[in-house]
């Protein structure tokens, strides 16, 4: 006589719900990260990087060819008074960075950039290509 396993597909699904239920109120803490609209320009490109939070002179960017690092502090302000408990904090404090690359170098000695309200503007000209030089061979 053959031996009849008989198997239910939604046995593996919720095996595990129950044993530890899922909190939805709550999302697990992820530190954020930057979020950018980066556009091509014929000459330059212009990025748009929000940094809620951060204070201007905690903000720091470095070009080096075509690489574009930008970085900042978000700092924790004390706010409890004599008298006062934190029940709950959900926002972020700590380093947020990103580095991106884009198709050509950038010239960074013409390169400049505006904080205002939270959002970080960056006008990187792109580097004049040098024109190809044939070496004769001696």
């Amino acid at each position: 006589m053959a031996n009849i396993t008989r198997i239910d597909p939604f046995d593996d699904l919720f095996r595990g719900f129950f044993v530890r239920p899922v909190e939805f109120n709550n999302p697990p803490a992820q530190t954020p990260s930057i979020k950018m609209d980066v556009k091509e320009q014929a000459d330059s490109y212009l990025v748009h990087a929000e940094l809620p939070g951060v204070k201007k002179e905690d903000i720091h960017v470095v070009v080096e060819g075509n690489t574009v690092s930008i970085s900042g502090e978000i700092k924790q302000e004390k706010e409890i008074k004599e008298g006062e408990r934190l029940l709950r904090s959900e926002r972020y404090f700590g380093k947020v960075s990103r580095s991106f690359q884009l198709e050509q170098e950038i010239d960074d000695a013409k390169a400049s950039a505006k904080f205002n309200e939270g959002v970080l503007e960056l006008t990187l000209p792109k580097r004049a290509a040098s024109p190809t030089k044939r070496l004769t061979i001696d």
